[in-house]
């Protein structure tokens, strides 16, 4: 289909004077639409929804309209009182002409239109302690925002995901194939990784189980708190918005908070080579949990606040873990360019999970008085 006549399928005022690729996500096929008239220019993003990685897009679909809807409201209702230092934003959904939410091309491919968020851009790595404070605040109003939502009205796009035990088992799945003994036997390095791996079974499992034993309990969760998820405004260089929200599921908001942690207090990287460069940046996890817990901090129990710091140690330790497995797998799940890449890549996750634990006293500390 031409992409020209599809867009012009949605409800968008004016005339379609642009339309190109549009950011650099590498899930979602992605253009920016730009509409003029007389007095006004819209800008709107026109999006994929990729079936290799959501299967059911119209279940992304029925979750977003889900997700974008309350967090309208409840927007809307906060600015009405004056709660906040900020407009906060969130992107919406355009209706087509006919009043649904995406329109299904002639191969079944289900295409969506929503809002762009205007004068503001996201960072691909944390740009200091300033930046990494509004980070924070932004995944913790989103976080609030989605606080009071049922779980249950929500249906998981990705089972599965950031379940440790899952991963866990099919790393011992993996183990018993005879590539991986072969690679275990042979590597030095693997077989460093795989002790790991094994010192820490039981620790890995501690929000598992305590979800289970009653202590902390679902809400939902966006699934991909990375630093170029958040947006930033441009003129005052406050957080405004949570983007890609395709991911956002029934969970504990602590496998967020210790993704963020995960990917904005590390500088050095996922593929860093020398490991002496990937150490834990306690100053941005500081600035970080500051803003998280100034949106946040209202609505978390004392439970929630004690299990923060397992899963800083925790994020790392899994996407390691994650990395390892396809790597004794034969790299059939991680996009590789080299056959030792998710080897060092999970070398980075490790050693970042050992700096986390260097430091345990100190974010336990930190974590304490916030």
């Amino acid at each position: 289909m031409d992409l020209s006549i599809l867009v012009n399928k949605f409800n968008v005022k004016g005339r379609l004077v642009a339309l190109q690729p549009f950011g650099n996500g590498n899930i979602n096929d992605t253009f920016l639409a730009i509409y003029r008239n007389t007095f006004t220019e819209t800008q709107v993003v026109l999006q994929r929804v990729n079936r290799s990685v959501f299967p059911h897009p119209e279940v992304i679909m029925e979750n977003m309209h889900e997700v974008t809807r309350h967090c309208h409201e409840k927007l809307s209702a906060d600015a009405q009182e004056g709660r906040d230092d900020r407009v906060w934003q969130m992107p919406r959904i355009i209706k087509t002409k006919e009043g649904r939410d995406y329109v299904t091309d002639e191969k079944g491919e289900v295409w969506r239109v929503i809002t762009r968020i205007m004068s503001a851009h996201a960072f691909d790595v944390a740009q200091g302690p300033e930046h990494a404070l509004e980070c924070g605040a932004t995944l913790g109003h989103f976080h609030y925002l989605v606080s009071d939502m049922n779980p249950a009205a929500i249906r998981d796009p990705l089972p599965g995901f950031h379940i440790t035990s899952g991963y866990l088992a099919a790393y011992d799945r993996t183990l018993e194939t005879h590539r991986a003994k072969d690679l275990l036997g042979s590597s030095m390095e693997a077989k460093r990784l795989s002790k790991f791996i094994e010192e820490r079974r039981g620790l890995a499992l501690a929000l598992e189980t305590a979800e289970k034993n009653g202590e902390l309990r679902k809400r939902m969760f966006h699934g991909d708190p990375k630093v170029n998820n958040i947006m930033i405004d441009d003129v005052t260089g406050k957080g405004t918005a949570m983007i890609d929200l395709d991911t956002v599921s029934p969970g504990l908001i602590h496998l967020d908070f210790g993704d963020a942690l995960r990917s904005i207090c590390n500088p050095a990287g996922e593929e860093e080579t020398n490991l002496s460069k990937v150490v834990f940046d306690e100053d941005l996890c500081t600035a970080f949990c500051k803003g998280y817990m100034k949106e946040a901090g209202a609505f978390l129990t004392d439970a929630d606040r004690a299990y923060l710091y397992d899963s800083i140690r925790l994020l790392p330790f899994e996407l390691g873990l994650r990395f390892f497995q396809d790597y004794l797998a034969g790299n059939v799940y991680f996009r590789t360019t080299q056959p030792e890449q998710n080897l060092n890549r999970a070398r980075v996750q490790f050693r970042l999970c050992e700096s986390v634990e260097a430091r345990e006293r100190s974010i336990r500390d930190l974590l304490a008085k916030l």
